[in-house]
């Protein structure tokens, strides 16, 4: 199907009309999004899944604005995004939006303490108060002995968590994990993942890209692509309190 009916209300935070996404690969022309609709409200917890090629990382992509609709809109928190110049997209991510990467793409010569404040940087935040709040969220995530430390003194799992504390570190209202457990083993994963469970049980939006069933079960949504389509989702009702 093409997508799922797609409305505007109170409690949307993000959502795609008719989105197309269209790459030049030579002289041939990709559709990596066939023209979907779909809703996601504010505190939901969803799984997008598909085999490659699907379109799942291209609807990431869109949705944490790195990427740019072909046509079709995208509405995050109310505001039509789909034509906002680079800079005006850069200020969406900060303000709304936080990341969590399987590769953790942390800066091996800065401390935890100093990746976690990055965003804070951008934001103008004062060294002082920045500093702080990069301590709490360490803290938070049970890294509070390992602020100096650098990524390279880490494990996997500790790597992950600090950049879960960094895209934590703007208080975003969505927060979108690329396969974040694909690089640990599986009980550090469910430790990964539990973390991001208390994270939604507080009112974050999640939106998680996987390949893992046993990960996809604990979203609300289970969203299902194929051939740059929404195939099915599964989970709760839209209407479900």
């Amino acid at each position: 199907m093409a997508g799922a009916g797609a409305s505007s209300n109170d409690r949307e935070i993000l959502r795609l009309e008719d989105a197309c996404k269209i790459y030049q690969m030579g002289t041939e022309q990709v559709r990596a999004l066939a023209g979907i609709s779909v809703s996601f409200e504010k505190g939901s917890f969803w799984a997008i899944m598909g085999p490659s090629g699907s379109g799942k990382s291209t609807m990431m992509n869109i949705l944490g604005c790195l990427d740019r609709l072909t046509s079709g809109s995208y509405h995050l928190a109310g505001r039509d995004v789909s034509q906002l110049d680079d800079d005006s997209l850069s200020e969406f991510r900060l303000r709304y939006l936080g990341f969590i990467f399987q590769s953790f793409n942390l800066i091996p010569q800065l401390t935890v303490q100093r990746n976690i404040e990055l965003p804070l940087y951008y934001l103008g935040w004062e060294a002082r108060q920045s500093a702080e709040r990069a301590r709490e969220l360490a803290e938070e995530v049970g890294l509070g002995d390992r602020v100096g430390h650098r990524p390279t003194e880490l494990s996997g799992g500790q790597m992950q968590r600090v950049a879960i504390a960094r895209a934590l570190a703007n208080d975003p209202q969505v927060i979108f994990a690329d396969e974040p457990t694909g690089n640990l083993d599986s009980a550090t994963g469910e430790q990964i993942l539990e973390l991001l469970i208390k994270l939604n049980e507080a009112g974050k939006t999640i939106i998680i890209v996987t390949h893992e069933a046993s990960i996809a079960k604990h979203a609300q949504k289970r969203l299902h692509m194929l051939d740059g389509l929404i195939d099915r989702i599964e989970g709760k009702s839209d209407d479900a309190d």
